[in-house]
């Protein structure tokens, strides 16, 4: 019996040492990248999900393109991953999606945001959603938008200047959530006895967060605010469909009457999860990015002055001082737009980019299995000291002279291909008249605060504290 019981257990370690040696070495059709695995079903998750404050490439990635250069593999949340920090690999990745690659994320991501939202679906389907939220963001639509963007950005400073300490992170989140929310589904948050934005605070705690769905954990927060959240919506989409309007006024009037038509491909959970997409992506990205913008303004005092002399300018180039902005008085802004594309560009919101696989490729040497995920890493290419010069700086001016109208090899803040961000210009609109409506009547002072956290995406643990008050001098 004891011989027995000996060669079971032996026949059982050779089992695990060969079930461990093939995780660790896995098959390919050629030369795989290299790297490490990590443990096995593990992997490397934990070192992934590590949060570090620095501001430079994430630790997890920077000491691998050390070691192995800039195209390496790993494994992530159960999956095989190769990450590319290659800028060329990166530019190959966007230009092939539909053909070699597909969008795709960790099931983790799936699960938060839907199976069946925008991220997840391919070819005619995504095109057809893609087109439908072009509807609402593209740049007609924008033009019309102006005034109303301006008027919410100078109320809300106006409230903002009367109190002694304002969080801008959360302060700005609440001010495009209810600019968004009401194009969207005419929510405001002042009259409806819901509050929809605390059920995407809750999301967003634990939305890049280790994924144990266990009650206290981070993760399991974030998936019961996607749940009430979602709960809100669909009975908002009953409501307007038991009580439709005469005509109509938001995206939700727009859904509606896409799911009456006959040949319609588009469905309700489709349309909800299209919804709750938009609202989270529409503020949380932009909000980080007009706090980061107001606290690099802050920090670096000739790029504040050649913004406000910018602003300035515009203001009193016009026949009448008082009168809002016009679409081509936005479309001027060119230090603005340097500002927004230097700060999005240290921001790096959007930590990875995901794709997956659909046959063998073969990249400078390597081979990439069919099927195995990869992940774009848009930090290595921003800060990249061959690209741009001391990296780390703020510096506006580095900008100059350089049109950037979608992704490049060496800037894809925005993501990149046909699935190149089609919020891009709302958030640019945003920014923008809020930096404006900001220097041309108010200055601020940091009085707490202002650290950043990236687990891996970025977060403000202990907010951004500042005191806003209104310029005395007039602008002639």
């Amino acid at each position: 019996m004891i011989s027995v019981g000996m060669s079971i257990g032996a026949f059982l370690i050779l089992i695990i040492i060969h079930w461990v040696y093939n995780w660790r070495n896995p098959r390919c059709n050629g030369k795989l990248p290299p790297g490490s695995m990590g443990w096995p079903l593990l992997g490397e998750t934990i070192q992934f999900f590590t949060p570090n404050t620095t501001s430079d490439i994430a630790p997890f990635v920077k000491e691998r393109m050390k070691r192995y250069g800039p195209i390496f593999r790993t494994s992530v949340v159960g999956r095989p991953v190769i990450v590319s920090t290659d800028p060329d690999l990166n530019y190959f990745i966007f230009q092939q999606e539909g053909q070699l690659f597909q969008s795709w994320y960790p099931d983790t991501f799936t699960e938060i945001f839907g199976r069946q939202n925008v991220g997840s679906l391919h070819g005619f389907m995504y095109k057809y959603l893609k087109n439908m939220v072009l509807n609402l963001f593209g740049s007609e639509s924008l033009k019309k938008m102006l005034p109303e963007v301006e008027e919410v950005a100078k109320n809300k400073l106006k409230r903002w200047s009367g109190q002694t300490s304002v969080e801008m992170k959360e302060a700005t989140a609440n001010m495009i959530f209810d600019l968004t929310a009401k194009k969207l589904i005419s929510y405001d948050s002042e009259t409806s006895p819901e509050n929809l934005r605390e059920s995407f605070v809750a999301f967003i705690q634990g939305l890049i967060s280790f994924p144990i769905d266990i009650p206290g954990t981070a993760f399991h927060k974030c998936l019961q605010g996607r749940k009430k959240a979602m709960k809100m919506l669909k009975t908002m989409l009953e409501e307007r469909r038991a009580k439709p309007r005469k005509e109509g006024t938001d995206f939700f009037d727009y859904v509606l009457e896409e799911l009456q038509k006959n040949d319609t491909i588009l469905t309700e959970a489709i349309a909800l999860d299209l919804m709750f997409v938009l609202l989270f992506a529409s503020f949380e990205t932009t909000s980080l990015a007009i706090t980061l913008a107001t606290k690099f303004l802050h920090d670096h005092p000739l790029a504040l002055k050649e913004l406000t002399e910018e602003h300035e300018t515009i203001i009193r180039s016009r026949e009448n001082p008082a009168s809002g902005l016009t679409w081509k008085e936005y479309k001027s802004m060119k230090f603005t737009f340097q500002v927004i594309n230097e700060t999005v560009r240290l921001a790096n919101i959007v930590p990875a980019i995901f794709r997956k696989t659909l046959r063998d490729i073969n990249f400078k040497g390597y081979t990439i299995p069919a099927g195995w995920a990869v992940m774009v890493c848009p930090p290595a290419v921003h800060l990249n000291p061959a690209k741009y010069q001391d990296p780390l700086d703020f510096n506006p001016w580095r900008w100059e002279g350089v049109e950037i109208n979608g992704a490049t090899r060496n800037f894809m803040a925005f993501g990149g291909g046909m699935r190149f961000c089609v919020g891009t210009d709302f958030t640019k609109v945003q920014m923008a008249v809020f930096l404006h409506s900001l220097v041309t009547k108010y200055r601020w002072q940091t009085i707490g605060g202002g650290n950043t956290v990236r687990t891996p995406g970025l977060q403000f643990p202990n907010g951004y504290h500042v005191r806003i008050s209104e310029k005395d001098e007039k602008i002639l």
